[in-house]
């Protein structure tokens, strides 16, 4: 899974970004000293591969695992190669979702490139050099397709699909409020445009709108407001606590966000949600080598999550063991779970559940 951290310079895009991966990419105050993407790999926080490797004593512990980019604040102007936004703008095209980093705190020391803080603007700053990137591409693609149909009627679903979006981004909408059928979709994943990816808005607020989770910022409300109008959904965090954070150790982290009154890290926060917008969840395996998580989309079934281990598990598939992983903590053993008759044997269809603690069985 690839997210694309974005937002306009000075925004806290790279802090957020340090914090996230301890990669320690650079962060200053003035636009573009980010131009090429830095690209962090985060380890998805998961409790039960820790009670797991406990359980059956594994010599190593693989959580799922999602990759950042870091791109370049965006500016007004990005789509017709404004501050290297066509760079910029291709970088986008590579993520499965985007991370929007909007500002929602005043400080007088990081100035602010349209001048002062508006997050309303500075979404529809962003969002709209998305659109118009994708208008570029889409009319462009559609005259080539009207002229292909010419000769070969295969291209008619294409032009039907492009006629369909055109309009949309003509008034300044995005793509991801249209909805498509299954074959459209498929369609859609040939032209890589950037306004149909899903987006979490990312609302940065000082450490003193963390203690209520930024709910009396009015930056906040606002900017909430705006997301359930076009359904998408949003994070409050602190950049600069997730950075403290970020130095410390396990057991200091817990103590210190305890003793600001944060139940969880807004980093946990921000890759929850992004499992959520992307339809995604974890499988378990574990034993006396490695316990590890996979991760998989929603609905995926056994055989093909066979494969996300390795092809030849696909290929000579057999069955799969399964214990759900509540039952097999609280059991303590695999042994126990199958006295009790929790252990279920299921074939390539089974439609693979969050917490399945699986053994594929397979020949080949």
């Amino acid at each position: 899974m690839k997210l694309g951290i974005v937002g306009l310079p000075n925004v806290g895009k790279s802090t957020l970004f340090n914090a996230i991966t301890k990669a320690g990419a650079e962060s200053a105050n003035y636009p573009f000293c980010t131009i090429d993407p830095n690209v962090g790999l985060v380890n998805v926080p998961d409790e039960r591969l820790h009670k797991l490797t406990e359980l059956y004593n594994s010599k190593k512990t693989i959580p799922a695992v999602i990759e950042f980019y870091d791109i370049a604040g965006l500016v007004k102007g990005a789509s017709k190669g404004e501050g290297l936004g066509n760079k910029f703008l291709s970088h986008i095209r590579e993520v499965d979702a985007i991370v929007e980093v909007i500002r929602c705190f005043e400080d007088e020391n990081i100035v602010h490139v349209d001048g002062e803080v508006n997050p309303l603007r500075d979404v529809e700053t962003i969002n709209l050099e998305l659109i118009l990137s994708d208008l570029e591409l889409v009319e462009k693609r559609l005259e080539k397709a009207r002229k292909s149909l010419k000769g070969n009627k295969s291209f008619k679903e294409e032009v039907d699909l492009l006629e369909k979006i055109l309009p949309v981004l003509e008034e300044g909408k995005s793509i991801r409020s249209l909805s498509f059928n299954d074959n459209e979709k498929a369609i859609l994943k040939n032209f890589s445009l950037l306004s149909v990816k899903p987006i979490i808005y990312v609302a940065n607020v000082n450490e003193d709108d963390m203690l209520d989770e930024g709910k009396s910022n009015e930056y906040v409300k606002v900017l909430n407001d705006f997301a359930k109008q076009e359904n998408s959904s949003i994070v409050v965090i602190s950049a600069q606590i997730e950075k403290e954070i970020s130095e410390l150790e396990d057991d200091e982290q817990i103590e210190f966000l305890n003793d600001l009154g944060i139940s969880e890290s807004g980093v946990s926060k921000l890759i929850k949600e992004s499992y959520n917008l992307l339809g995604l969840m974890s499988f378990l395996t574990a034993g006396p080598e490695e316990t590890r998580a996979w991760t998989i989309k929603i609905g995926t079934n056994a055989v093909n999550a066979a494969g996300k281990i390795h092809s030849d598990i696909q290929r000579g598939f057999i069955r799969a063991e399964i214990v759900n992983y509540d039952d097999l903590i609280s059991l303590g053993s695999m042994v126990a779970a199958r006295e009790k008759g929790l252990v279920r044997l299921e074939g390539k269809e089974y439609i693979m559940q969050d917490g399945d603690v699986v053994y594929f069985r397979f020949n080949v």
